[in-house]
C-alpha cells in the first residue's frame, strides 16, 4: 500500500535518526522507549469529527460541527469533515499503520450522535454506530494496541443544541451521562482507559468567548461574525455543566462498571506554559492568573472541589458556584489527568477590561505573546500561535504534579505542523525532520519531569494522520502519516513515522 516505503528509504533515514537521538541527549545516544518506565505507554491521537467522515452514514445524527462547517466563511477554504479521512471505511488499514509504528495505544473519540442520533436515549441507540466502534476497538486490540477512548471531543449532537442550547443548559448533564453509560456498557469490557472530555477549555473559549469554533457564540463587541452570545458569562456556564457532567459520569462508572471492567477514567485538559515577560511581581502574578484561568479552571474543582480563588475573586457573580453536594461529587472525580501541551508564552499584567467589554479572554488581566522585544520564546511554528519550547512541557507537568497532589498524568497531545503545500513533490512532503527533532526533545523533557517526580504514564503524539484542524481546515499537517487529499486520501508514511517505529522497538 502507498503508506509503505522500501528498505532503501529506511537506510537513508538512519543518519537522520542518529543525529536526532544525539541532539536529544548528547550523553545517551540510545535514548528510546527503554529510557522510560516499563509501564509507560506511547501512542498517537485522533478525534471522531477530524477522522471518521461518513457524517450521514450508518444512522449517524448531525453534530454542531456538521452544521458549523457548512456555514460559508466559518472554516478556512470552507473545508469540512464530511469525508475527513474516511476512517469509518478505512480503519483496518489505519490500525495496521499504528502497529507498523510499534505504537502501544491509539487515542480516539466516540461521536455522540453516531451512538445516539438525537443526543438522548429517547431517540434510541444506533446499532450501526455501536457496531462501528466495536469493530474499531476489536481491531485495535487484535493488533496488540490499547484503546484510549475519549467520550466527548467537542461534537455536541445538533439536536440537543437546537432543543435546549447544548452545554448552556443543565439538561445536557443527564443526556451526557446517559451517552457515557452506553459507552461503558457497550465497550467497557475491552476499553480500560476512558477520558470524559477532551480540552473543555478549547470548547468553552473557542465556542463561547471567541466564537471561532462550533457553536460559534460570542458577545458583539468581541466579533460581529459570530452568533449572539455573552463572552463574559457563557464560557463559565458551559464549563460548570461540563464539570458536573464529568463528575456524574465518573461517579456512575465507579459505582456500576469500574470494579468489573477494571478500567480507569479521567479528563484531558490543555494548557500553555507561561513565563513572566519581566521579573516584576505584577508579571509573575499574571503568570499564576493565566494558569488558574486555563488549567486551574478545571483542575481545582476536580482536585479541591472549588474554582481557583483568583477566578472567584475577579469574576464574582459571573462564575457559577458548586453546591456542597456538587463540590463533594466533583472533588476526586479522576483516576488520571490528561495534559495537552503545544506552546509557551511570555506573560504581562494588564488592567481589567471595561465592564461593558468583558470577556473570558480579558478576565485573567494578562496579555500573552510568543515574542519579547521582538525575540521569540522558541522557534515560531507554522501554526502562528505556537512556538517550539520543549522545556515548557516539563515545567507544566511539574507544576501540575506539585500543585495537584502528584496525580497520574498522561501527555495526551503534543505535536507540530507543517503547511499543506500542494505544489511540493510527495518525496519532499514526507521529509519532516523538524517533527523528529520536536518529539525527541519533548520526550527528553518528559523524561526529565519523571526523574523530578512527576507521575507521567504516557505520551501521545498529535496526530496520527494529517487531518481536519478545525478553523484551519486542512491547512495544517500535524500527522505522522501524510494524507494525499488530491488522490483519494492515499496514506503515506512520513520520515517521523519511521523514527518513532525505531524509537519504540522493544
Amino acid at each position: 500500500m502507498g503508506a509503505r516505503t522500501g528498505m532503501a528509504a529506511k537506510r537513508l533515514l538512519s543518519a537522520v535518526l542518529l543525529v536526532a537521538a544525539l541532539a536529544c541527549d548528547g550523553t545517551h545516544a540510545k535514548f528510546s522507549r527503554h529510557s522510560f518506565p516499563k509501564d509507560f505507554i506511547f501512542g498517537t491521537g485522533s478525534a471522531a469529527y477530524q477522522y471518521e467522515g461518513a457524517y450521514k452514514e450508518g444512522g449517524k445524527g448531525l453534530s454542531i460541527w456538521d452544521k458549523f462547517t457548512h456555514i460559508p466563511g466559518k472554516i478556512l477554504n470552507n473545508d469540512n469533515g464530511d469525508v475527513a479521512l474516511d476512517m469509518y471505511h478505512r480503519y483496518k488499514g489505519d490500525v495496521q499503520l499504528l502497529k507498523d509504528m510499534n505504537m502501544d495505544s491509539f487515542r480516539f473519540s466516540i461521536a455522540w450522535s453516531r451512538i445516539l442520533p438525537n443526543g438522548s436515549l429517547s431517540g434510541g441507540i444506533n446499532k450501526e454506530g455501536v457496531a462501528f466502534y466495536n469493530n474499531l476497538i476489536n481491531e485495535v486490540i487484535a493488533k496488540g494496541l490499547r484503546p484510549f477512548v475519549t467520550i466527548f471531543h467537542w461534537d455536541t449532537p445538533l439536536a440537543l443544541e437546537e432543543k435546549y442550547g447544548g452545554f448552556l443548559s443543565e439538561n445536557i448533564i443527564k443526556d451526557y451521562v446517559d451517552f457515557a453509560e452506553v459507552c461503558f456498557m457497550e465497550f467497557g469490557d475491552r476499553v480500560m482507559d476512558w477520558t470524559t472530555f477532551n480540552e473543555p477549555w478549547t470548547y468553552a473559549e473557542r465556542g463561547y468567548s471567541a466564537g471561532a469554533f462550533a457553536p460559534g457564540r460570542c458577545s458583539p463587541h468581541v466579533s460581529t461574525s459570530c452568533f449572539p452570545g455573552d463572552s463574559a458569562r457563557e464560557p463559565y456556564v458551559v464549563t460548570h455543566h461540563i464539570l458536573l457532567a464529568h463528575a456524574q459520569a465518573v461517579a456512575l462508572y465507579r459505582a456500576r462498571y469500574q470494579k468489573a471492567q477494571r478500567g480507569q477514567i479521567g479528563v484531558t485538559v490543555v494548557s500553555h506554559w507561561f513565563v513572566p515577560a519581566t521579573n516584576s511581581s505584577a508579571d509573575r502574578t499574571a503568570v499564576r492568573r493565566s494558569l488558574d484561568f486555563m488549567l486551574g479552571w478545571f483542575l481545582d474543582p476536580i482536585v479541591h472541589g472549588a474554582y481557583p480563588g483568583t477566578m472567584a475573586g475577579y469574576l464574582g457573580a459571573r462564575l457559577p458556584r458548586f453546591t456542597p453536594e456538587q463540590a463533594r461529587l466533583v472533588r476526586g472525580s479522576y483516576d488520571f489527568i490528561g495534559v495537552n501541551y503545544y506552546t509557551t508564552y511570555f506573560t504581562t499584567a494588564v488592567p481589567p477590561a471595561n465592564k461593558l467589554r468583558q470577556s473570558y479572554d480579558t478576565d485573567a488581566r494578562a496579555n500573552t505573546s510568543g515574542f519579547r522585544n521582538g525575540v521569540p520564546i522558541g522557534k515560531p511554528e507554522f501554526v502562528s500561535v505556537s512556538f517550539n519550547y520543549s522545556a515548557g512541557l516539563r515545567e507544566l507537568l511539574l507544576y501540575t504534579s506539585r500543585r495537584y497532589g502528584n496525580p497520574v498524568l498522561y501527555v495526551t497531545e503534543n505535536g507540530i505542523a507543517e503547511g499543506n503545500n500542494a505544489t511540493l513533490p510527495l518525496a519532499e512532503a514526507l521529509k519532516d525532520g523538524h517533527r523528529i527533532e520536536f518529539h525527541a526533545k519533548h520526550l527528553q523533557f518528559v523524561n526529565h519531569a519523571i526523574r523530578d517526580g512527576a507521575n507521567v504514564k504516557g505520551y501521545f503524539m498529535w496526530t496520527f494522520m494529517d487531518c481536519f484542524e478545525w478553523g484551519d481546515g486542512y491547512l495544517d499537517r500535524f500527522g505522522l502519516i501524510f494524507i494525499d487529499r488530491l488522490n483519494g486520501l492515499k496514506r503515506y508514511r512520513k520520515e517521523s513515522s519511521y523514527w518513532i517505529e525505531n524509537f519504540l522497538k522493544r
